[in-house]
């Protein structure tokens, strides 16, 4: 009788059944819902709940996958090619979701309605000063662009001190920048639900923003992974998959600070 347990005769991953998936899909549901009703109701609660559901899958998710990178081994030669095709097609698809936020800006710009006085910004609407905040929030992010690619060069020549100083610049560096957008929305002159520019310009920033937390979030863990030994010169695609998504995450709002702050200002 054959055994069940031999080893596979192929490179390939045959992932188990796995519970994250569909219990991510519940937590998005439930942190979308939420922000609805943080938008329309001001409750906080489900979102709350919202927010740590994903959390947990995230952790739980993220554990499974280290595992079979880091102690069992899944992750070969072929299977790292078919994680960077996802990592790939995973970033177009964002790419579409910026793509229908800057539609929604330029048409309501471009071609102003009755709705905003036939001018862009509308009537009574105060704009940012392009040149003060959001122009430190845009040093601030291309430094962390230098400071992940200085992280990943020490990474590919074996030097692990500057990949994890590199990478903790980072980190440090999306945290500031988190804080500072919070307290540009704090200090706003229009709200949410006064208006198109309202509406456009918090859709597409506030999008950019979660962006940027999910993308810290995701460098802290790599943060810790690299103290913990994890990552070599030739096996290193969870740090290269954040490396990828923060350096659109860059490319993004430069688009978002010429089009939003510069010319919609």
């Amino acid at each position: 009788m054959a055994d069940s347990h031999a080893e596979p005769k192929h490179p390939f991953h045959l992932v188990d059944p796995s519970p994250w998936p569909l219990l991510g899909a519940f937590a998005g549901l439930l942190m979308a819902a939420g922000a609805l009703a943080v938008m329309h109701a001001g409750s906080y609660w489900l979102l709350s709940i919202g927010v740590l559901s994903v959390i947990g899958v995230m952790f739980g998710w993220w554990r499974d996958v280290i595992r079979e990178a880091e102690h069992e081994g899944h992750h070969t030669k072929v299977v790292q090619v078919g994680l960077r095709y996802g990592m790939a097609l995973f970033i177009a698809s964002e790419v579409m979701f910026f793509s229908a936020f800057f539609w929604a800006y330029f048409d309501a710009s471009l071609f102003p309605k009755e709705a905003t006085g036939f001018i862009w910004p509308p009537v009574g609407i105060e704009t940012f000063d392009a040149f003060d905040l959001p122009l430190l929030n845009t040093m601030i992010l291309l430094l962390s662009g230098c400071t992940v690619t200085w992280a990943h060069h020490a990474l590919l020549h074996g030097n692990r001190k500057d990949f994890i100083q590199g990478l903790a610049l980072t980190v440090i560096l999306g945290a500031f920048f988190s804080i500072l957008q919070a307290y540009e929305y704090a200090h706003a002159a229009f709200g949410f639900r006064e208006g198109i520019y309202p509406s456009t310009f918090y859709m597409a920033t506030g999008f950019h923003g979660f962006h940027v937390l999910i993308g810290t979030i995701f460098l802290c863990v790599c943060l810790f992974r690299a103290k913990a030994g994890h990552f070599t010169e030739k096996q290193h695609f969870g740090f290269e998959a954040a490396a990828w998504y923060w350096h659109f995450v860059d490319v993004v709002w430069l688009f978002l600070f010429a089009a939003v702050y510069v010319w919609g200002g």
